[in-house]
This record gives C-alpha cells, structure tokens and sequence, in this order.
C-alpha cells in the first residue's frame, strides 16, 4: 500500500492512497472465495482526487489541520485535480466555523474543484461550511441545514443574591457587557445582546445565498434554523445529490487516483508529551472535582441518597 508522509521541525503530513486501500479490501475477500484479484489500475489515471476528512466539534478544533491539509493540496495539485472533503458536524461557534469555512474558500479561489460529503451530519456551523463547496453530496438520512444562531447560559444572578453574594462586574465601553451569567440582566442589555444575534443571523443567511446562490430565493423557507433529512434537502436545494461518500470514491477507482491528506500533528518531544498528558489530566480533574462539589451544594437538599 502508498503510504508517504513528510514531517517539517513543527508538522506532520500523511498521505495515503485509497486506491490501494481499498484493492487490498477488495482482494481479501475475493482470495477468501477463491478469485482472481481485482484491479483499479487497469488504464491511466487522469487526475487525482484529495481526500479531506473534517470532524467538527463546537469549537471547529480541527480547523488547524484543516488548514496544513488544504494548504498541502493547494501546493501540489495539477490542473484537473479535486477535492472530496467529508464532512460531519452539528455545528458550534460561528467564528470558529467562519474560519473553517474560509479555508475551503481557498480551495475555490485557486479554482480546485472540490465536493463537500455529507454522511451523517452538517448542520448550522457544518453547513455553513459545507455551502463553499461546488457540490455537496448526501447520504439519504443525514441531517442538513440548521440555518440560524442560537446562545444560551444560565443566569445565576438571583441564586447568588439568596446566598448573599454581591456580583460586581467593571467595564469600560458602553456594550463591552450586554448579559452575564452572574449579573443582572437589563433590558437594553437583553436587547443589544438580540440585536448582535440578529446581525450573526443575517451574516449566515448572505453567506449561505452567495456560496449556493442556487438558495437565494428560497431563503426565508430554508433559514429558520430548521434541519432535513437528505432527502429533504435534495428537493430543497441545499445539496445536490444523495450519494455517500464512499460510493462517490468506488464511481472514481478507475478513472482517479484518491489520495487521503491527513494532518497528524505538531512534534513534540516526549517531555512535552508527558507534560501535556499530567497538565491535561490535573485540569480534568480540578474540574470534575468543582463541578461535583458544586452540583452536591446546589442539589444537596433535593437530592434523595
């Protein structure tokens, strides 16, 4: 099997061709039934397809590899070449998916045709991601769209009154502080607040319509924060054919040679490792131990031991 990967002082980059993964799948069970082996080498290959595989938590953590991974495309493809990114998210922060998506967006500026899969799940952040693709596939039951902004947080402001706790909190700057969680919550506070939400909301919708303007106007039924089945989505326009991913690789076996581009990570020497793995689980456990001592002082008279 192709497996190529190259490390600079700080990053790791692997590559590994699907067309020799799966042969060598294929060739296995053909040899346990006594057949000949099979081949998706028979004639040239005319262009190469570069595998992305994006799996979003809500802080679109991995958009750092993200950005090695499509700068490494953008650095060696060939006029002709593609991209099939597979994508599963339910979305998160906005900035952090406005990055993410931005990072596709290069890939169409360099003119690098590139298909956004969507297996499972891209909805709201995922979506807003996956709307820069030329061309998004899914698979019958996945959920898509999820178009609109949400916050929400507990405001423990009264709870601290009933404790005698007196939450002071200094800005300087009009609206450097429109709600807290441990303040009181004012209405010309409440209605800022609304107002930037409104505006995220918006910021969305225009995104959305001049990356898919196929959407445009079909706006105002698709925005609602609503998600559909890919089905769904098909008749609705936010993608363009149900079809999994997999099935999108073994339609181009023979005709292109799919390379998976994988962002293994930064270097770090074992100290560093170590290091990290004690610092991590001190904080995890900090945590935990805060969160159960809080939750037994606020539950500890409603709570039947």
């Amino acid at each position: 099997m192709f497996n190529w990967s190259f490390h600079r002082p700080s990053s790791f980059i692997s590559v590994t061709s699907l067309n020799d993964l799966y042969l060598n799948t294929v060739n296995d069970v053909r040899k346990a039934l006594g057949k000949p082996n099979k081949s998706f080498r028979q004639g040239v290959k005319t262009n190469k397809v570069f595998v992305i595989d994006f799996d979003g938590d809500v802080m679109a953590s991995q958009s750092k590899g993200l950005t090695y991974e499509i700068t490494s495309v953008i650095c060696n493809a060939d006029d002709g070449d593609e991209v099939l990114i597979r994508l599963t998210s339910p979305g998160g922060a906005a900035h952090a998916y406005g990055y993410a998506a931005s990072q596709i967006a290069r890939l169409k500026a360099r003119g690098i045709r590139t298909t956004i899969a969507v297996d499972k799940v891209a909805a709201s952040g995922g979506y807003m991601m996956a709307c820069v693709g030329d061309e998004i596939i899914s698979a019958p039951f996945a959920i898509i769209g999820s178009i609109g902004v949400v916050a929400e947080f507990p405001n423990f402001f009264n709870f601290l009154q009933s404790l005698g706790i007196d939450y002071k909190q200094y800005t300087a700057g009009e609206f450097k502080r429109t709600v807290s969680p441990m303040g009181p919550v004012t209405e010309e506070g409440e209605k800022k607040f609304t107002q930037d939400l409104r505006d995220m909301y918006n910021l969305f919708r225009s995104h959305v319509s001049s990356n898919r303007p196929i959407l445009l106007d079909n706006m105002d039924m698709i925005a609602t924060g609503e998600h559909w089945s890919g089905t769904e989505a098909l008749d609705l326009k936010l993608v363009d054919k149900i079809q999994t991913s997999e099935e999108f690789i073994l339609d181009g076996l023979k005709s292109s040679e799919f390379l998976k581009i994988t962002y293994i990570g930064d270097r770090k020497t074992l100290a560093q490792r170590l290091g990290a793995d004690v610092a991590e689980a001190f904080a995890d456990g900090l945590v935990k131990t805060f969160f159960n001592s809080f939750m037994n002082f606020v539950l500890s008279d409603k709570v039947v031991r």
